[in-house]
């Protein structure tokens, strides 16, 4: 996931803006880490540099 898409994503499920929680990164973007909401205090994983925004009930 590249850093840049950080000004767009929101929480799917409250909006509310989104952290970034990073483990593995290279000089283009995040590989593994997760997105955290402090809203609603979700967190979405992000797996081989794809964010998981789907609502936990779904994944």
């Amino acid at each position: 996931m590249k850093k840049d898409l950080m000004e767009i994503l929101c929480c799917p499920v409250c909006k509310g803006d989104l952290e970034l929680e990073v483990v593995r990164e290279n000089d283009v973007e995040v590989l593994d880490g997760a997105l955290y909401c402090k809203k609603c205090n979700e967190r979405y994983p992000i797996e081989d540099g794809i964010p998981n925004l789907l609502p936990p009930e779904l994944r």
